[in-house]
């Protein structure tokens, strides 16, 4: 009885979309497990941490855009999901949760791997169902129509996750002749956002038309808009755009985060009005720009208030590609102005003298770590890049290209689970690179040693400090508990951890061999770590060099 109501439960998901799931063993959730497997349509993950299942499914959602459910037991399993749900919540990625439980008569009565499901991830998911017990309601329409309704609300605008609580009593394995109806057709709804109405883009291109000293500031977009060079382009201002809005393209500053970076540059040239596509800037020197603009316009698809300031002047919560080419299409031709020959004069000069300066460096750096993977992915490949410096090193080096796609967990910007999210990325079957620290490797190591072995193939480049270097740039620099309670240092040697893995593993010592290692790691296939020694200090003093490298040439300008 419960496998058949899980088959017609699963059928319909499949129907709305679903293509793949993640599961981990136990016995309780054998019905949600079997129904999954049996599916011929559905592509199932089988993995031993819930924790790593879960973060492997956000993967392979961001890569697809399509639902992917998550199915494991009782108890604390459930609770091992809770920190991919946060981030699923916070980047808007649609995932179908569906943990197994006690029957109602089991609970709270000191049953063995029995905990409080209900409502356990709080306001993390859009919905939560407690569902019935499959043999207290067994007609299958009933399960398609809760199924439905449970994609439905995940695909919902904004997407975002959904909970399914399943309680199923004993026998949980179905009869050996028990066999399941025949799969329906597909029927498959993309989430979008709403289009701007006539009069929101009358009135945004009514008020940039009369701004001549504005930037529009792309954030994090779950949707690509490259449109927004089109935008600038009518508008001659000039673009900044991080790798994760998908608009770091000729066009967009090649080195727009040094700009702001630099207090006498920033200083002169504070917008009149900023335009701020999409999640809010990584940087703290984006932050602070976008701040000080005398008007900002936020247009935040996905609901992300992304404000953290709370300066905005208006806020949109509409699709960014269709109302930048509306707004372009109302803004008659400019000509060119002072304001934006300044900005790409300044671009120019300063990505030159970055550029100048670190291939000079015969020791690995990583922003050029950064700068050079960005630079060498082939076309169609999805770089995943990790929080802490990762993900800040990207946004600084990353010349303008096209062909690539960059995602990251910037939802909750946590490092834990990347791994798996990065091996989420490559199950879903692009080419995948992926950037990380060391810690962050680390962290989710026990992903690395389950599914190295199993047919997936990505490339980790990890630039090795041995342990968290972001706080060599923060406050917590001056503190005499910095190595102890903050950097941590692992010691660990990375080869070995490959090598228990099953994956491949390489050094590279030189910045030249990054390129070589990058060739010969993908050519193999398989899983791979590319180990780029780093010294912590000796980084902090090379991004202090950058820096004082584009001051001097923006002060001959």
């Amino acid at each position: 009885m419960a496998f058949a109501c899980l088959w017609a439960f699963v059928d319909e998901l499949v129907r709305r979309g679903l293509e793949h799931a993640c599961v981990s063993p136990g016995s309780r959730s054998t019905p949600i497990a079997l129904a999954l497997q049996r599916h011929p349509k559905v592509a199932v993950h089988v993995h031993l941490d819930e924790r790593a299942s879960a973060y492997f499914a956000l993967g392979l959602a961001k890569a697809t855009g399509r639902p992917v459910a998550v199915g494991c037991t009782s108890g604390t399993a459930v609770a091992n999901l809770f920190p991919a749900v946060v981030e699923a919540s916070m980047a808007r990625v649609p995932l179908v949760l569906l943990t197994a439980d006690r029957p109602p008569e089991l609970r709270g009565v000191g049953a063995n791997q029995t905990i409080d499901q209900l409502e356990i991830f709080g306001r993390h998911v859009r919905v939560f169902v407690d569902a019935p017990v499959p043999g207290d309601r067994p007609d299958p329409e009933g399960w398609r129509e809760l199924a439905f309704a449970a994609v439905s609300e995940a695909l919902r605008h904004p997407p975002g996750p959904v909970h399914v609580n399943l309680p199923f009593r004993e026998p949980l394995v179905p009869e050996v002749a028990e066999t399941p109806a025949e799969p329906t057709e597909l029927r498959w709804a993309h989430s979008i956002a709403s289009s701007a109405s006539e009069d929101q883009v009358e009135r945004l291109a009514g008020m940039l038309s009369s701004v001549e000293r504005g930037v529009i500031v792309a954030g994090t977009l779950r949707e690509e808009a490259p449109a927004l060079v089109r935008l600038a382009r009518a508008l001659q201002w000039p673009l900044i755009a991080e790798p994760t809005s998908g608009v770091r393209v000729p066009g967009a500053l090649g080195a727009g985060q040094f700009l702001l970076a630099d207090d006498r540059f920033a200083s002169s040239h504070v917008p009149d009005l900023v335009v701020q596509a999409g999640a809010a800037p990584t940087s703290r020197a984006g932050l602070a720009f976008v701040a000080r603009a005398a008007d900002l316009v936020i247009v935040d698809p996905d609901g992300l208030v992304a404000d953290p300031n709370r300066r905005a002047t208006w806020t949109l919560s509409v699709d960014v590609q269709t109302l930048a080419l509306e707004v372009a299409d109302r803004l008659a031709g400019r000509e060119r102005s002072a304001w934006v020959d300044e900005w790409e004069m300044a671009d120019r000069s300063a990505r030159a003298s970055v550029d100048e300066l670190i291939d000079g460096w015969d020791e690995p750096f990583e922003g050029r770590i950064a700068r050079d993977v960005a630079a060498w992915l082939p076309h169609g490949t999805t770089l995943v890049v990790g929080s802490s410096m990762p993900i800040r090193d990207l946004d600084a080096y990353m010349r303008p290209r096209t062909g690539i796609r960059v995602l990251a967990n910037r939802g909750a910007s946590g490092i834990d689970g990347f791994v798996s999210t990065a091996l989420g990325v490559a199950g879903s079957g692009v080419r995948t690179v992926a950037l990380c620290g060391d810690l962050t490797l680390l962290h989710d190591a026990g992903s690395l040693l389950w599914s190295a072995r199993r047919a997936l193939d990505a490339v980790f480049v990890v630039p090795n400090n041995d342990g968290g270097a972001i706080f060599s740039f923060l406050d917590q620099a001056r503190l005499p508990e910095l190595e102890t309670l903050f950097t941590t240092p692992h010691g660990l040697d990375l080869a070995a951890v490959a090598a228990a893995a099953g994956a491949g593993h390489a050094r590279v010592d030189r910045s030249g061999e990054l390129f070589p290692a990058l060739e010969r790691a993908s050519a193999s296939g398989g899983v791979w770590i590319l180990e780029v020694p780093s010294d912590r200090e000796r980084n902090v003093d090379r991004h202090r060099e950058v820096s004082e490298a584009v001051s001097r040439a923006l002060a001959r300008i």
